[in-house]
């Protein structure tokens, strides 16, 4: 496969060009491509074939904070090379614009922008895609040289014109030749300086877990992702240690799909599992990825029988009431993890410090004498608590929502119910929330035909007012209701009216919730070593801050079936 990009259109939420970039060949024009795009019917694939075009054409696509971006290639190419492509352009639009990435950013900056497409990709070919290494290649218009500008002084830039941003000052032609001279490491600024040494790390974890109607779980998995904030003069040469909930020895059998850096040393992990030595990037990054299954099976293949420790569980009941219109949904608030041994509510948590060794460190705020601080892996802090309950489509309204705690409301568009607890009810100390609801279908007559749902006898079911039957007897009509009805055929009625509703009540219901300072996996950061032997053009005893920071996130990720 040797083919290339040959252009990248970016659109607006509306759909309209605001730029289009061309690396080779004649491409496909923005406005004449994007019908053939969305002629295809939602969900698009990220990858769209065009036989009917001139020559046929390759589309891939990205959509990104209400932004369209679409690569076009009319020869063979890697799909993966492509797609790994359009998010390192926005990685690197985020870096040098700001996040959120907006339309005007685009417009505004436009020769930032082109600079950096063409130090990405060559012609079609992928290049510079790292952005510490783009730092030292794209020149970013700072305050002081708008203020020379605006003087009418020589700032040392010559910006020229065109789509390919080329720099012909000899600001520019200095820095190209200070950067090919220098043996920089692709992934890390040459000459990084920086008046406070930090080392920072943050372990997410997004859980997703199946719960069964009695509340075991059927499956679970913890997707995690370390972001790693170097900001150390020099070039530091740093040992992260990880361990597993008894220690590192059995950390191989616990992470399953690690992904790493391309800065990580991929022998010293196979040699050492949970060892982690790199050169960092300056500033922010994604150091690695890595999947652990909760609920693994046992050697001998049996299947697991272990239960998982979740700081929320969850229950529901359904068909309750005389008719069966009702249904409840309970939140138990769990103590299962944190030295103190509770979930707590609210709080932004905080950031433990790490005492390094050889390299030295200090403590982090959760690190001190007395009460520890919520959001430490002392003290736990639950926080955005939502409990998402999606209803079948004969649902026609939601009469009635009684919450204990919180606020609900039933979108009728989306056809769910949504149930938010904020942090400070969570605070005040409460374990268990109870929703209850009522639901409300079709009106069923009698004889369990759906009857007029606007109850006014116009049409539907047989509701419709009928001239020719005979009048009643009011005689007979008022001796049969001083009767009263006869208790067999209310409890007939009662019967079908229970069968209808059954219909009506949720199958399923999710659960979303934030905790600070826990990880499902047990997996933490045990040390984090700057290795004086190793590192280069670092001030003589340093003692850089480290601290670390854990993150459980579960976006509906936790769903019971009923």
């Amino acid at each position: 496969m040797n083919g290339v990009i040959e252009a990248l259109h970016i659109y607006d939420e509306h759909n309209s060009p605001i730029l289009s970039h061309t690396y080779t060949s004649r491409p496909l024009s923005p406005s004449y491509l994007l019908p053939f795009y969305l002629s295809h019917p939602t969900p698009r694939p990220n990858l769209i074939y065009l036989p009917q075009t001139n020559p046929p054409t390759l589309v891939f696509s990205l959509a990104h904070a209400n932004l369209l971006f679409l690569i076009t290639t009319s020869s063979e190419v890697e799909p993966l090379l492509v797609l790994e492509f359009l998010h390192r352009i926005v990685d690197s639009f985020e870096e040098f614009l700001g996040a959120p990435l907006l339309a005007h950013k685009i417009e505004n900056n436009y020769d930032v922008v082109a600079q950096l497409l063409t130090e990405m990709c060559d012609a079609g070919t992928v290049n510079t895609t790292e952005p510490n290494a783009l730092r030292d290649m794209v020149e970013v218009e700072g305050w002081v040289d708008k203020l020379l500008g605006g003087l009418n002084l020589s700032a040392g830039k010559n910006f020229a014109g065109g789509l390919g941003g080329g720099m012909g000052s000899s600001a520019a032609s200095s820095s190209s030749l200070i950067s090919q001279n220098t043996p920089a490491l692709p992934w890390r600024r040459a000459n990084v300086r920086h008046t406070s040494n930090e080392l920072y790390a943050d372990v997410v974890e997004t859980l997703s877990v199946t719960l069964a109607p009695s509340g075991r779980p059927l499956a679970a998995f913890a997707n995690g992702t370390i972001a790693f904030t170097t900001k150390v003069s020099g070039v530091p040469d740093i040992v992260v240690t990880l361990s597993g909930p008894s220690g590192k020895h059995n950390l191989k059998g616990i992470v399953d799909l690690p992904v790493f850096h391309p800065c990580v040393r991929l022998a010293k992990w196979r040699e050492q599992p949970g060892v982690l030595s790199f050169v960092p990037p300056d500033g922010r990054f994604t150091l690695a990825g890595y999947e652990v299954d909760l609920l693994p099976f046992d050697v001998d293949g049996k299947p697991p029988t272990g239960n998982v420790k979740l700081p929320v569980s969850l229950e529901m009941k359904t068909g309750l009431g005389l008719t069966g219109s009702d249904f409840e949904v309970r939140v138990q608030l769990n103590k299962v993890f944190g030295s103190s041994g509770s979930v707590q509510g609210g709080g932004m948590g905080a950031r433990t410090g790490l005492q390094g060794r050889g390299s030295g460190g200090g403590s982090g705020p959760g690190g001190g004498f007395g009460i520890p601080n919520a959001g430490t892996p002392a003290s736990p802090s639950l926080h955005d608590l939502v409990i998402i309950v999606p209803l079948p489509a004969d649902v026609r309204n939601v009469p009635e929502i009684r919450p204990s705690k919180g606020d609900a409301t039933y979108n009728p568009g989306e056809r769910v119910l949504e149930w938010t607890i904020s942090n400070k009810e969570l605070a005040q100390g409460m374990s268990a929330f109870v929703l209850r609801c009522t639901v409300v279908g079709q009106q069923v007559t009698e004889e369990g035909e759906e009857g007029d749902p606007t109850g006014f006898g116009f049409g539907g079911g047989g509701g419709g007012y009928n001239y020719d039957e005979p009048y009643q007897d009011i005689a007979v009509t008022s001796t049969t209701k001083e009767k009263g009805v006869d208790k067999a055929w209310e409890a007939e009625r009662d019967e079908k009216r229970q069968a209808h509703n059954k219909i009506l009540m949720p199958s399923s219901a999710l659960v979303s919730f934030a905790v600070k300072g826990w990880l499902p996996s047990g997996i933490k950061v045990e040390s984090i070593i700057i290795d004086p032997r190793k590192s280069r053009g670092m001030v003589e005893h340093m003692k850089p801050y480290k601290g670390v920071k854990y993150l459980t996130v579960s976006k509906g990720g936790v769903e019971i079936r009923c």
